[in-house]
């Protein structure tokens, strides 16, 4: 156990460093710094950031709750499909999304172009819509792509909820909406309430849709007084006024259910039959759950494919494009084997140590992910240039050569960024799945000779095989589509797709990026399609839901061939 417990130490002292050196780069700016932020940086980002995470949290909340509802307690003409389909959108980043509407929505683009052909104008003087670089356009749009964070996790609480309850509930004069507001959603609330944390926390993440349309968040004020005013210091204590408002969420949701209790029905629950809806009914829920997916996938989709093909047969395949897309790859498959295999073993060593010891290490596994990215890398920064500066003087002193920015200039930093961003995924998803398996398995190997190692390696590991394996496509997908950190901790002359993508959008060659954007998108179905298979095929426990706060139940041994949920 021991070895075990020493491996998830070290990688839990990795995840803290970054954090801990964000606040020694910040100590050494000036009163005058600080006072030039607190009166001229801080208010405007913070009141942007404050009114966007409003925004996106009533819009992802209102879409995520109502849809998951609708396609859970109703029957309708395409249901079933529509229910896999409202995930789409988490295939497609917010950069893009915003990307994609700049053009789609440009006064001389096809959707005012058609609007003005339809009712007769001549020209944008005469008819034009709002401008989407605003702050209501930047809430609709991340809002319409984020809202299947919510969506799953509530869907997956409403359909464990137990009909009886909602029987009762109509026995005594509700109806099916009443008893839904009044029923259903509060027993759903810790669902909601981790669904919109992630939303929000991906949101506070975003820095391209943002800048791209004119609103300048906390995280857009951290890459500008970096980069453009080269005031890393400056740049630190906007990160830790951030880092701020991520603890001011995570403790305002906790403080708001502390006298919540939540507790399933002691007897065998009968699952939720949907109610068959009429004609105009039914069409009115299949428009309803249609909008979002045409909004936040396929009409950004179709703008691509469409931008792409006409790149393509104009210029061909660029080969930048190949020699980034081999960048993306081999960097996120890097990435991804070594946070899966650090998430698997930090997960392993919490099961052994158990106890207190155990939370705090998957805490700390977690903390990255609440993170933004611009954060993660200004942590990040200190810490490999100290690594590039004691490896470049020990090789010097042994071999009389310097070695210069090794791991900044080789990647290293990179695979680094998105190990601390992303571990959260492989821990927490490992964790749930072993969480599962009776702690009489461990102990029955035990006496037959097996040690810790053996007992993962041929026990756990099987059996929590489809978690591990859904936490790998999740996190390569998210490495591919990672641009904060990307953008700040990139090799010179080193691109990705999502950096490629940032750079043509910052010019306004919509057509040169669209490819990228594609291939982002395309590849991040591959998770979609899984979770959505997942989710027609299972009802997931809800115990993985770090807020629900109900007592645990005794975990049952799962078989072999199964994995957890």
């Amino acid at each position: 156990m021991l070895p075990w417990s020493l491996a998830a130490g070290a990688l839990a002292l990795l995840m803290l460093a970054p954090f801990v050196a964000l606040v020694v780069t910040a100590w050494p700016g000036t009163a005058e710094h600080w006072t030039h932020l607190v009166t001229y940086v801080l208010p405007p980002a913070a009141v942007d950031t404050t009114i966007l995470l409003t925004g996106v949290a009533v819009v992802a909340g209102t879409l995520g709750t109502t849809l998951a509802w609708l396609v859970t307690a109703y029957d309708f003409p395409g249901r079933r499909l529509l229910s896999g389909a409202l995930l789409l959108p988490l295939a497609m980043p917010t950069y893009i999304v915003a990307y994609a509407y700049l053009d789609l929505l440009h006064p001389v683009g096809p959707i005012q172009d058609a609007i003005r052909t339809l009712f007769g104008y001549d020209t944008p003087r005469d008819f034009r819509l709002p401008d989407v670089r605003s702050m209501p356009g930047c809430i609709l749009l991340l809002g319409f792509v984020l809202y299947p964070y919510v969506y799953l996790p509530t869907r997956a609480m409403f359909l464990l909820q137990a009909a009886n309850l909602l029987d009762t509930a109509r026995t005594l004069g509700a109806n099916r909406v009443q008893a839904f507001v009044r029923v259903a959603l509060p027993l759903a609330r810790p669902a909601v309430a981790v669904g919109l944390s992630l939303a929000l926390m991906e949101a506070l993440n975003d820095i391209g849709a943002s800048e791209f349309l004119g609103v300048r968040t906390l995280t857009v004020a951290i890459y500008t007084t970096w980069v453009t005013r080269s005031d890393l210091a400056g740049a630190a204590q906007i990160a830790l006024a951030m880092l701020g408002v991520v603890v001011a969420l995570a403790a305002l949701e906790r403080w708001a259910r502390r006298r919540r209790r939540y507790a399933n029905d002691a007897q065998q629950p009968r699952p939720l039959v949907a109610d068959r809806l009429g004609r105009t009914a039914g069409t009115i829920a299949l428009a309803a759950c249609v909008l979002p997916v045409a909004v936040g996938f396929l009409a950004p989709t179709i703008y691509l494919a469409g931008a792409a093909i006409e790149r393509v047969q104009f210029a061909g395949v660029p080969e930048v494009i190949l020699r980034e897309a081999r960048n993306t790859v081999v960097l996120s498959l890097i990435a991804t084997a070594i946070a899966v295999a650090a998430g698997v073993a930090i997960a392993y060593a919490a099961r052994l140590a158990r106890g207190r010891l155990a939370t705090v290490m998957t805490s700390v596994a977690s903390l990255g992910y609440a993170t933004p990215g611009t954060v993660v890398a200004l942590g990040l920064l200190p810490v490999v240039t100290g690594i590039d500066a004691l490896v470049g003087r020990t090789s010097a002193a042994l071999f009389g050569v310097t070695t210069g920015l090794l791991v900044l200039g080789s990647g290293a930093a990179l695979v680094y960024a998105y190990l601390v961003r992303f571990l959260a995924i492989p821990t927490g998803g490992t964790d749930a799945a072993l969480g599962r398996i009776a702690t009489s398995v461990d102990e029955a190997a035990a006496t037959l000779g097996q040690g810790p190692t053996r007992r993962l390696w041929l026990i756990h590991l099987p059996i929590v095989r489809p978690a591990v394996v859904t936490a790998t496509l999740l996190v390569f997908v998210d490495c591919m589509k990672e641009l904060p950190a990307t953008l700040l901790l990139r090799p010179l002359g080193f691109e990705t797709l999502a950096t490629h993508l940032y750079g043509e959008a910052a010019r306004g060659t919509y057509e040169d990026g669209a490819i990228a954007a594609l291939v982002i998108v395309f590849v991040g179905l591959g998770p979609v399609w899984l979770l959505a298979r997942l989710g027609q095929t299972a009802h997931p426990e809800p115990d993985w839901l770090e807020g629900s706060d109900r007592p645990a139940e005794d975990p049952q041994p799962l078989s072999a061939g199964r994995g957890p949920g």
